[in-house]
């Protein structure tokens, strides 16, 4: 459940392979392992014959095939992370909690478990003690009906929270400026629907701590689809080369045959002249903009608003429009450059003096979008150097997982249940953890259907 939204991701929009969990395919082979093993000595009636080297009481009359265990799920990054993946987790546990039997037949037992979990978009935070950690998941119940899920949990829980964290650190040092998400082509098919809702997560977490509204922005409808969001975007390099290197040619073809309700941003980087590309564009849609005013053409007005521009010069090259003691690549000194021309491209117009404000306003309101290689410490960068940006679009670095943003997960067996107590059996160096944020989850209601 979204701690912003109140909604619970459910099987069909998530669309886990459980025939796939149940049978172990994407579990590491140790627990395969454990389920052989406790399903083996419960099928022996086996009872603890072992030294007890705790101590634990009556520990002679525990049946080790059929235990039931307390298992608390928590990581370690540091400070802090952005808790993504829950119910994926809890649909595991839903719809893959079980055995076969001996003919073969899935027998499911999740009416048996006890769970408790925080929601999506929680935070947690880690002071380095491994000790001393805030739990998202706690599972009760007999071990070997779950023991092949603790992979794919800690799987889908440690990629999530990791992206969902990565994105929310780059938003708290984007002074309320959007942040695009753009890792599409950096990343396989199917995670796609996952990582964006982590991404719809870091932007929901971020506007209500920071009191913004910033808009959650993907590029592909997968992204979007856990949400109800959808991919936007506009051009890539590609149809500029298809138009023989014409950006203004190639923009005015895209507003004619693209809906007015797509922005119009032009890749201003191609020839490696934004300055020249972004007043030349500008200046062909003033023309087409000036004549639908005066007519009172609002839709054509629209299709006619240069919306923004994107910045995307590689790092190597140096804009032509710079001097050549200026840096290369996208800079806060091309930024400035660009958007001073913007501003001021309406004095080489024949404006009539009626419609000298309006020139204005058509100008000023062209946004700049920058790309190509953004992180945090880049975002962070261009906003201490106060550069006139609108919006930061960000690719492979919010699926970074260097030692930095790795936000791993770890299952551990903290207690046994035996003859109406439970005892605490943790690893040495671990105890048994809570959380305040953890609430009783009903398994119930994760029925087939949509969110």
């Amino acid at each position: 459940m979204s701690t912003f939204d109140h909604t619970r991701l459910k099987q069909a929009a998530i669309q886990l392979d459980i025939e796939g969990l149940r049978r172990g395919a994407y579990t590491d082979r140790y627990f395969t392992n454990v389920v052989r093993v406790l399903s083996g000595l419960s099928k022996e009636g086996y009872v603890y014959r072992g030294s007890n080297p705790r101590q634990l009481p009556a520990l002679e009359t525990l049946a080790v095939g059929d235990v039931i265990v307390e298992a608390q799920i928590f990581n370690r990054r540091s400070p802090i992370a952005l808790i993504a993946g829950i119910d994926v987790a809890l649909n595991m546990l839903r719809y893959a909690t079980g055995e076969f039997n001996d003919r073969g037949d899935w027998v499911e037992t999740w009416q048996q478990l006890e769970v408790d979990a925080v929601q999506d978009g929680d935070i947690t935070y880690y002071d380095g003690d491994p000790a001393d950690v805030l739990t998202v998941i706690e599972i009760r119940g007999r071990y070997r009906d779950f023991a092949l899920l603790e992979t794919p949990i800690l799987g889908v829980l440690s990629r999530a929270s990791r992206i969902a964290t990565n994105v929310y650190e780059v938003l708290q040092v984007s002074n309320g400026k959007q942040v695009l998400y753009y890792p599409a082509r950096f990343d396989v098919p199917q995670v796609q629907a996952m990582d964006g809702y982590a991404y719809w997560l870091a932007v929901q977490r971020y506007n209500a701590e920071y009191r913004q509204q910033t808009p959650a922005i993907v590029s592909t409808d997968a992204q979007g689809a856990w949400w109800g969001g959808h991919g936007k975007g506009t051009i890539p390099h590609a149809l500029i080369a298809c138009f023989g290197a014409d950006d203004v040619e190639m923009m005015l073809n895209f507003t004619r045959h693209i809906a007015p309700e797509t922005p119009r941003i032009l890749l201003a980087d191609f020839n490696n002249d934004t300055v020249g590309a972004s007043v030349a564009t500008l200046t062909a849609f003033w023309q087409h903009y000036a004549a639908a005013y005066a007519a009172g053409d609002e839709r054509t007005m629209t299709m006619y608003t240069l919306n923004g521009v994107r910045l995307d010069t590689g790092a190597k090259l140096r804009d032509a429009s710079l001097d050549a003691d200026d840096p290369k690549g996208v800079s806060p000194v091309l930024v400035r450059t660009v958007r001073n021309a913007l501003n001021n491209a309406w004095h080489t117009w024949d404006v009539p003096p009626a419609l000298v404000e309006v020139a204005k306003d058509f100008c000023r309101r062209v946004q700049i979008v920058v790309t190509g290689g953004f992180n945090r410490e880049k975002v962070e960068a261009f906003e201490r150097a106060r550069a006139p940006v609108d919006a930061y679009g960000v690719g492979s670095s919010l699926l970074s997982n260097a030692k930095e943003t790795n936000t791993d997960f770890t299952m551990d067996v903290v207690r046994i249940y035996h003859e109406g107590r439970w005892l605490d059996v943790p690893k040495v160096g671990r105890r048994p953890c809570d959380n305040p944020d953890l609430q009783r989850v009903s398994l119930h209601d994760l029925e087939d259907g949509g969110r």
